[in-house]
């Protein structure tokens, strides 16, 4: 099978659509945990509190991952993104017009904001069914950096929630969900490789296949440590080293930005040397440096270090998943994921909820980071042991052009 340059071989605009749309919702996603200083002293909140408000999105995002999945299958990606962006910009008025005055209130909003991460179900296969085999590691790549919108949350929320307070950010950032709305609908094209609408026996068959599951544990680590870590780090810089909210959101956009970098870069590297060894590589490093900061390092800048080393190994790691899913699953690529996207939100607010408990109840956060490192441990063993059948089935030479 010829190849085509990557210029040539999809449709750019689509391509910058999907980027644009999952940047900023991404940055709406989690832009609870930014504002989380700001909001837990003004609402009283405990550290288990504030460990379930940063996560309530994540957890709304990985179920409405599958709703929108099907939404995908059946309306297509453009429209199905349209309705979720008119979802969140109506939700953030709402807040920023009667505000929000307790906890409870912040978990609704949260779950609205949960609709946000389930744009992860419709920009990546906006961008995928445009491409062939051999650049879906690149595509999805590009426009899975669209997680670097949580660092802006990081970057710009508590300085604005300082300036004009926390209140009035839901309203101000609208302002750039408005303008990537009338963006996304110029630019944004479906492909004409679209399979037909499944019912839901259909997609109950893929939870059959036990690579899905596979997949689903191994995107729960990847995905799950960098959106539980862009939630937390926020609270985690002020409670553990007593920066005020504007430099911990800075800390913490050092170490977005870096995962989200990596993102593009893991798929084309998964692409030149099979996604199988840069995933491997990429648990093995993550692991290390999660385990590395759960000992509690006594200067902050160490601990930035290490945790934009962790962030680097797990934006590779999310690239290299999304470059192997589209090989396995092409034809169901709308359901597989919704459903890999949703474990990788069960992942992140599983991460964000156990750190807030661990702060809580020991008055540290080491057993929540080690616990993680144990799962990222848990998925290499498991990749260890699928990648010869992997590579001698679907992954083979005769089966695709792309390397496993």
């Amino acid at each position: 099978m010829a190849k085509t340059s990557f210029l040539k071989a999809g449709h750019t605009p689509s391509l910058i659509a999907a980027f644009l749309y999952f940047d900023m919702s991404f940055m709406v996603w989690v832009m609870l945990g930014p504002l989380g200083v700001q909001i837990a002293k003004d609402l009283g909140l405990s550290a288990a509190q504030k460990g379930v408000m940063v996560s309530t999105p994540i957890l709304a995002g990985a179920l409405l991952r599958m709703v929108w999945g099907m939404m995908v299958d059946h309306l297509k990606p453009k429209m199905a993104g349209l309705i979720g962006q008119v979802i969140v910009i109506a939700a953030l008025l709402y807040a920023w017009h009667f505000g929000i005055h307790s906890y409870e209130e912040t978990l609704i909003l949260g779950v609205f904001l949960g609709v946000a991460g389930a744009s992860f179900a419709v920009a990546l296969p906006l961008a995928s069914r445009w491409y062939p085999a051999e650049h879906q590691g690149t595509a999805l790549g590009i426009a899975g950096a669209g997680n670097s919108g949580t660092a802006f949350a990081a970057l710009f929320g508590p300085g604005l929630a300082i300036a004009f307070g926390w209140q009035n950010v839901f309203g101000i950032a609208c302002i750039p969900l408005a303008i990537t709305l009338v963006l996304y609908f110029i630019l944004a094209k479906d492909s004409p490789e679209c399979p037909p609408a499944k019912t839901l026996g259909d997609y109950l068959k893929v939870l059959k296949d036990k690579d899905a599951w596979w997949f689903m544990l191994f995107y729960s680590v990847t995905f799950g440590g960098f959106v539980g870590l862009a939630a937390s780090l926020t609270i985690y810089f002020n409670t553990q080293y007593g920066l005020d909210p504007k430099m911990a959101g800075y800390f913490t956009a050092a170490c977005v930005f870096a995962g989200s970098l990596m993102r593009p870069l893991g798929g084309f590297l998964a692409d030149r040397v099979g996604g199988i060894k840069s995933l491997s590589l990429m648990y093995i490093m993550a692991a290390s440096m999660i385990a590395i900061v759960s000992t509690g390092l006594e200067s902050q800048w160490v601990a930035l270090g290490v945790f934009m080393l962790a962030m680097l190994a797990l934006g590779v790691g999310n690239g290299s998943v999304f470059q192997l899913v589209p090989q396995r699953f092409r034809k169901e690529i709308g359901v597989i994921t919704g459903l890999v996207g949703m474990a990788g939100g069960f992942g992140g607010y599983y991460l964000g909820i156990s750190l807030g408990y661990s702060r809580q109840l020991t008055g540290s956060y080491q057993t929540g980071f080690l616990m993680f490192a144990a799962l990222a441990i848990l998925a290499l063993v498991g990749l260890t042991s699928v990648k010869k059948r992997w590579r001698t089935t679907w992954g083979s030479a005769a089966m695709t052009t792309a390397k496993i």
